[in-house]
């Protein structure tokens, strides 16, 4: 049994040594790609986002929720991502609201700062990562801890967040504005309609499906080569402040997620899914909030540098702490 586990560990290890090689070398074309093309990258990321966002994505949570069994992971994986974000927030707050004051941080990078530490890259980095570790019957969770908790935490709690700490007054959303954004994001509603297909047993042409599904596949790398068109030179004065954020986000959060989703009797593959997309690093979508909210964006840009980084040693070592449960 000893080599047994230990032929498993050394399996996993590799396993996601060589998932991460491969999503680095398509992230690290796309940084390629700014540097060579620095007047249209911005474009092109816009174009590929909304591509994504709107199409592809939408395509994936049809093709996942007309498939998949809908059972209570579907409850208890935005839990335990709701679980999660929150005590990390709640940690950030305690780490920079203090060392705000002491350091004399603007308002605008001590915003960004907190969002920063709770809100991952869960969808364009953490579901193809969770689908070349646990393969695509998996896909459902990233979408879980997605749609059902991170987004809707974001758009509401993350807002207001982002609104106390701008510089432009009256910025945050109202409640109402905000469940708008949520009741319109295509995803969500490619879950619903995928969900609604299923419950009522309509069946959809083989041809459609095969669509759909072809559709959805190109997610992964668009929303890696996406990635990499957001990251450029970190400037190096941001390291010292950043640090905190950074290993709530990569250290803490994993580890919360892990308890969260032990003690709400989450197991198996849907735990892991839970570990790793608690590692994941800071979320893309923060510059849109920082450009939105006249927050940091420079700073926000270091965080999603800094913590992919990072990643490339901590998401190993996350995969490789759950490989036995």
């Amino acid at each position: 049994m000893p080599y047994l586990r230990l032929w498993t560990i050394s399996t996993t290890g590799s396993r996601v040594t060589l998932t991460l090689l491969s999503f680095g070398l398509i992230i690290f074309t796309g940084v390629v790609f700014r540097r060579l093309y620095a007047e249209s990258a911005a474009s092109v990321r816009s174009s590929i986002n909304l591509c994504v966002f709107n199409v592809f994505l939408p395509a994936m949570c049809l093709t996942i929720f007309y498939t998949a069994k809908i059972d209570a992971e579907a409850l208890l994986v935005p839990l335990t991502a709701a679980i999660t974000i929150g005590i990390s927030l709640a940690a950030a707050f305690i780490v920079y609201i203090p060392l705000s004051r002491r350091m004399g941080l603007p308002s605008g990078e001590t915003g960004i700062l907190i969002i920063a530490s709770a809100f991952g890259n869960v969808t364009y980095l953490g579901l193809p990562i969770i689908i070349e570790l646990y393969g695509a019957g998996a896909a459902k969770y990233p979408i879980y801890y997605d749609l059902i908790a991170t987004t809707p935490i974001l758009w509401i709690a993350g807002a207001q967040i982002a609104g106390r700490f701008s510089s432009c007054p009256n910025s945050a959303p109202t409640l109402g504005g905000s469940l708008k954004i949520i009741a319109q994001l295509p995803p969500l509603w490619g879950c619903i309609a995928g969900a609604a297909l299923q419950a009522v047993h309509v069946p959809v042409p083989d041809f459609a499906l095969k669509a759909l599904t072809m559709l959805g596949g190109l997610v992964t790398p668009l929303m890696l080569f996406s990635v990499g068109l957001a990251i450029s030179v970190p400037n190096v004065k941001h390291a010292a402040v950043s640090a905190p954020a950074a290993v709530i986000k990569l250290v803490i959060s994993p580890l919360v997620g892990f308890t969260a989703a032990r003690l709400l009797g989450v197991h198996g593959v849907a735990l892991k899914a839970c570990v790793i997309e608690g590692a994941m690093p800071t979320m893309v979508l923060s510059l849109l909030i920082a450009d939105r909210f006249n927050l940091s964006a420079p700073l926000a840009a270091f965080m999603i540098v800094i913590t992919t980084t990072l990643s490339f040693t901590v998401l190993p070592a996350a995969a490789l702490f759950i490989s036995g449960i």
